[in-house]
């Protein structure tokens, strides 16, 4: 008897050979690390690559700053400050400890310059003038990273200062600032572009960049070093090589030498055996649908967002990409309406869903068109479904 619920109408989108997919990747473990917690992660698609430790709560030390860069960036596209702002630097900035841009009490400096300053050379003198120049005070300006945090979903993450000066109730994660270093990297591209910088000069004193790495692989531009006795030493780092960014995250390496090594044993590691790729494309038909009781008898269907996958090179030859329709098309179609789910499988394990949709509207026929293509519609549905 006919079921109307019982319909899920199956289209293989593409696949491979049987011989290609015989064929598996061997891809070894993750390389042994002197870090007690660390993350590796696809910056576009988001896929873990190697983790461990990845949610445990630490100190971040100066990595805080990636944050603290985040919300001016974010309050400088709101409109809220400008980075052509003459900031007045404070006796309680100026007073900072650990690692300083040399910025003097009662002096103006541009709060590009103070970015610049917080940034490559780490300094918690123009983190803290940065923090009273956007929210008035330390303690609005921690308000707001902890607003951000929440946002972004950074379940092991609590923020006491804005440059990581060390305190108990002050952590992070591995997970956590991988997942920031992502949306900072993706959301504000022209901040970012600051953390490849190896030298600033402020005051006529150069500093270097703590990121070493910088000088020893050309792929890799960012982002951040920090380091406390509490804390260790650590280290989030981003390159791209073959169209692939990472994002790398070491924490609690036991010296400088051991976390440049860490880091750069990750990213190598993620890049010689993996690549991204675009898989779906956003308004990109990938076929035609026979609509019934419309203006038109066909609509084309997409991918509702690009879509990304993280996987090794051979990998992306076998998979398979279905689309289930949720029914058959009748119209009244509009455009962007959800008609079923695309799945990406590798070896009948799914990847990745996304939804269908239709790239066009589709007009209903008048009365007696819709009741006759009804009684086709229910004929036809008999016969296959029977």
């Amino acid at each position: 008897m006919y079921n109307p619920f019982k319909f899920i109408k199956i289209v293989t989108l593409f696949f491979l050979s049987i011989s290609i997919l015989a064929e598996e990747s061997f891809i070894p473990d993750p390389p042994s690390l002197n870090a007690t917690n660390y993350i590796l992660m696809d910056s576009v698609s988001g896929r873990i690559l190697a983790e461990r430790g990845a949610d445990e709560k630490i100190e971040p030390a100066s990595i805080t700053k990636i944050m603290t860069g985040y919300v001016v960036a974010d309050q400088a596209e709101k409109g809220f400050v400008s980075l052509s702002d003459e900031v007045f630097i404070s006796e309680n900035c100026w007073r900072k400890q650990g690692s300083k841009m040399f910025i003097r009490e009662g002096t103006r400096v541009l709060l590009s310059d103070l970015i610049k300053g917080m940034v490559i050379q780490s300094g918690n003198d123009a983190s803290c003038a940065i923090a009273e120049h956007v929210a008035v005070s330390e303690e609005g300006f921690v308000q707001l990273m902890n607003l951000y945090a929440r946002e972004m979903d950074l379940k092991n993450t609590k923020f006491i200062n804005e440059s990581g000066w060390p305190d108990p109730e002050h952590y992070s994660s591995a997970r956590d600032l991988a997942i920031l270093s992502k949306n900072l990297i993706k959301q504000f591209p022209n901040h970012y572009s600051l953390y490849k910088e190896k030298y600033f000069t402020f005051n006529e004193i150069k500093q270097r960049n703590r990121n070493s790495l910088l000088w020893q692989d050309d792929s890799i531009d960012g982002i951040k070093t920090g380091h406390t006795e509490s804390a260790g030493y650590c280290l989030v780092s981003s390159g791209v090589r073959n169209d692939t960014r990472l994002i790398a995250v070491t924490l609690r390496s036991s010296s400088e030498k051991a976390r440049l090594t860490d880091n750069r044993r990750l990213l190598d590691y993620g890049f010689r055996y993996f690549r991204t790729k675009k898989i779906l494309t956003r308004d990109l038909s990938l076929l035609k649908e026979q609509v019934w009781g419309g203006e038109d008898e066909q609509v084309d269907l997409s991918s509702a967002e690009d879509l990304y996958l993280t996987l090794s090179p051979r990998d992306f030859q076998r998979v398979e990409s279905k689309i289930s329709l949720n029914d058959y098309l009748q119209a009244p179609i509009s455009k962007g309406q959800v008609v079923g789910k695309i799945d990406l499988l590798l070896d009948g394990e799914s990847l990745a869903t996304v939804d269908a949709i239709a790239m066009e509207e589709v007009s209903a026929l008048g009365f007696f068109g819709r009741a006759w293509s009804n009684i086709k519609l229910l004929t036809y549905r008999f016969l296959i479904e029977e």
